[in-house]
């Protein structure tokens, strides 16, 4: 089985494209209520419970998404696409990391996404004038729906988990793998330096091939034990039409 390797994937992948989200999300993260007053009180736990909660937003968001992917992953492999599932996702993970980055949010509006970002939109800049903790991880929640090209590879990965509760621990460990870098930032108040982040963003495309890919060869079923086995047909699934139905499969 992979679902220990790909939760790994899930992690480094979240970890090195949080260099990304420094970019594209920081500025949210920096700009988060309830900020103390002097640097010594960011120490305080009431602070440090604010930006968990905030970042456990945003995770819990993630996750569902991936339960989403994963449901209609799961339909698919039920269709006995199981293994072209898993090619098909790496092609489009390969696929959105051609595409410019401009092309996140003309991706949301053709899912007829942009009534549902507005709203968005909306409900951070109310949830923003409220300090409570309910607010910190209501904006968390929310931003997790913002567009972004880093969430959409990572879900593009989430389609071939194993199962629904696969997907949604793959993308929540992308989340936590975004965890370190983002929660430093909320509680130093200090970017990454800007030539520092430029070369470390350069990382994200060579990360999101090398998931690529491994979901290519995973498909494939070349039977390498973890890499790529052959995978079993889910109960009601068709086998594959080149292989006789009495044939059973390895994981």
């Amino acid at each position: 089985m992979l679902v220990f390797p790909m939760l790994w994937a899930g992690f480094v992948f979240g970890l090195l494209g949080s260099f990304h989200c420094v970019g594209m999300c920081g500025a949210i993260a920096l700009a988060l209520p309830g900020q103390p007053g002097s640097p010594a009180d960011r120490g305080r736990w009431p602070f440090l419970r604010g930006r968990l909660l905030y970042h456990a937003g945003r995770i819990s968001t993630y996750a569902g998404l991936g339960a989403l992917a994963g449901l209609a992953g799961h339909g698919l492999r039920l269709a006995g696409w199981q293994q072209s599932l898993s090619i098909a996702s790496g092609l489009l993970i390969l696929l959105l990391i051609a595409a410019p980055a401009r092309y996140s949010g003309r991706l949301a509006d053709a899912l007829g996404l942009a009534a549902l970002l507005r709203w968005v939109q909306a409900t951070l800049a109310d949830l923003f004038r409220r300090p409570s903790g309910a607010a910190l991880y209501g904006t968390g929640l929310l931003n997790g729906l913002l567009p972004c090209g880093l969430v959409y590879l990572a879900l593009a990965g989430a389609l071939s988990a194993p199962g629904v509760l696969g997907a949604a621990a793959y993308m929540a460990c992308f989340g936590l793998g975004t965890l370190p870098l983002l929660l430093s930032l909320s509680l130093t108040g200090r970017l990454v330096p800007v030539a520092w982040r430029s070369r470390l963003r350069r990382v994200v495309p060579y990360a999101a091939t090398t998931l690529a890919l491994l979901f290519v060869v995973r498909g494939l079923g070349l039977g390498i034990p973890y890499l790529s086995p052959r995978l079993q047909p889910l109960a009601g699934a068709p086998a594959p039409a080149h292989l006789p139905r009495t044939v059973h499969y390895c994981r």
